[in-house]
């Protein structure tokens, strides 16, 4: 159950009418010690006026067992569900869902990139 924030990104898309943004996640997942478990990994949304982040997409799921070296780790999420004149805050979170882990992990070059374009009726 311990979660963290990998990546974070704040769009303005005030601009836009009836914004659609894709959101796309890498990353490099690299062990130095055999691992064993699962990682959730979920785009959370936070625009003004709210208090508590937002779900974007599902959660993706990466299953790693006795990873010995590194593996890239990819997704891509589009948000179509935002108002023209909002700032918002994406952010990107890891948790770890299975109950027991073994070795080490470290989830480097964590990037978090997106492209925003006006929906119907530009």
């Amino acid at each position: 159950g311990t979660s963290f924030t990998l990546a974070t990104l704040t769009l303005d898309t005030s601009r836009l009418e009836n914004p659609c943004v894709k959101l796309e996640f890498a990353s490099n997942l690299v062990a130095t010690i055999a691992f064993t478990g699962t990682l959730s990994f979920q785009v959370l949304k936070l625009c003004k006026g709210q208090l508590t982040p937002v779900p974007v997409g599902p959660a993706w799921t990466f299953d790693l067992v006795a990873l010995l070296s590194s593996s890239t780790f990819s997704f891509f999420v589009c948000d179509c569900d935002s108002c023209f004149d909002e700032c918002c805050t994406y952010t990107v979170v890891a948790t770890v869902t299975s109950a027991v882990t073994v070795g080490t992990l470290a989830i480097n070059n964590a990037t978090l990139g997106a492209v925003a374009a006006c929906g119907q009726r530009c």
